[in-house]
């Protein structure tokens, strides 16, 4: 029963105290005290997320300490890929202190992608980017753009997607500034040159090596369509125009039918006025019998004559005087 016991304290100091760790780390020559090891449980700190690494870093020949690494990892950093990162910088000859490392690994970068992208760099093609020259040509253009990872920028530096950016404003910059479509497609080398001219890198997380024009091509005529698509609105303006005219005539029409109705309507009530006027002009000895007689031969003359010419617009039984008795 004293064996079983001793067993399993001894298995609970085992699994409380990393000694195998600690022998791992002996053997390979690296000075780690026991007491150590413990303070890492304590501080909830998996002690071989901090040994492996000081392992690796001592058997390159660096100089880190492990309260450099336990600080990382209780930062919230990846302490294994920022030794890593160290090591192939000293294998390259790359100068990346540890404290720079920490602070891109801390950024939420790859630090190790960037050392590596600094020794082997990184070509990145633009999405096809449409430009339209000074003779209305649409030109479509692709371009790789060769970088470099800058160390000391990757912190605060922007990243691929500005760069892609900046390439593409320079490309729409450099077709719009030529006079013709074809000098872009007999030099797309000026595009290179444009771009590169202007440091599009500056503020970047990298440096620009060299862009190279991959695919240029010929798309549709740009001024011509919008030509035509100011001749198509022109031209509905126009209509437009012409139909509102149309309507004003019509309208105007309508006035003036309405204008000589009414017009005729007042002479139909001037001409209801002159049996009264005559009537009265009877009764009150103005007119006399033989006058009036005179005035019917001479109305019945001239409904005869205009009968007989066929230039008379009233018909020949209509009586002027507006008398229904004759």
């Amino acid at each position: 029963m004293f064996m079983i016991i001793i067993l399993v304290a001894v298995m609970v100091v085992f699994s409380f105290i990393p000694v195998g760790l600690w022998i791992s780390a002996l053997a390979a020559g690296v000075k780690i005290g026991i007491f150590t090891l413990i303070g890492m449980r304590l501080r909830r700190v998996p002690p071989a997320q901090i040994v492996g690494p000081l392992i690796k870093a001592d058997k390159a020949g660096l100089d880190i300490s492990v309260n450099q690494l336990e600080a990382h990892y209780l930062a919230g950093g990846n302490v294994d890929r920022v030794v890593n990162a160290l090591i192939a910088a000293e294998r390259a000859n790359i100068p990346l202190p540890f404290e720079r490392a920490a602070a891109i690994d801390l950024a939420g970068r790859d630090v190790l992608e960037a050392v590596q992208m600094s020794v082997n760099p990184k070509v990145i093609q633009t999405p096809l980017v449409s430009a339209v020259a000074k003779d209305g040509i649409e030109v479509k253009v692709v371009a790789r753009v060769t970088v470099r990872a800058n160390i000391d920028r990757l912190v605060g530096g922007a990243g691929e997607e500005t760069i892609l950016a900046r390439v593409g404003e320079g490309v729409v910059t450099t077709v719009g500034s030529s006079e013709t479509h074809k000098h872009v497609l007999e030099n797309p080398d000026s595009i290179s040159r444009t771009v590169l001219e202007k440091g599009l890198d500056a503020g970047t997380a990298f440096e620009i090596l060299s862009i190279d024009i991959a695919d240029v091509d010929v798309g549709r005529n740009i001024g011509a369509q919008l030509q035509t698509d100011q001749a198509e609105a022109d031209k509905r303006i126009a209509q437009a125009k012409a139909e509102e005219r149309r309507a004003m005539a019509v309208a105007r029409e309508q006035e003036m039918k309405a204008a000589v109705e009414e017009m005729r309507a007042r002479v139909v009530e001037a001409e209801a006025e002159v049996p009264r006027a005559m009537a009265e002009a009877l009764r009150s000895g103005r007119l006399g019998v033989l006058d009036y007689y005179n005035l019917q031969n001479l109305l019945a003359d001239t409904r005869m004559r205009e009968s007989i010419s066929g230039l008379g617009g009233e018909p020949a039984g209509r009586n002027h005087t507006g008398d229904g008795s004759r």
